[in-house]
């Protein structure tokens, strides 16, 4: 999960669909992260890649994909 790759899609797939649509997956807020994970996350790499945000967030390790972010 925690692949590079996985953190480099992070910084840049946007979410497509929702409140938060055309989104940065990283610039997500954590509440929102927290009600899909009660919810049920999407089926699909968008989950997995939702799950694993949430993840790093709780853990306070967004430093980690801002960079990434900022090469775009």
């Amino acid at each position: 999960m925690f692949e590079p790759e996985n953190i480099e899609k992070l910084a840049t797939t946007k979410m497509p669909f929702g409140k938060y649509k055309g989104r940065f997956l990283i610039d997500l807020p954590e509440p929102y992260l927290v009600w899909f994970g009660r919810q049920g996350f999407p089926q699909g790499k968008l989950g997995e890649l939702m799950l694993l945000l949430l993840e790093i967030k709780t853990n306070g390790l967004e430093d980690l994909v801002f960079p990434l972010k900022e090469k775009q």
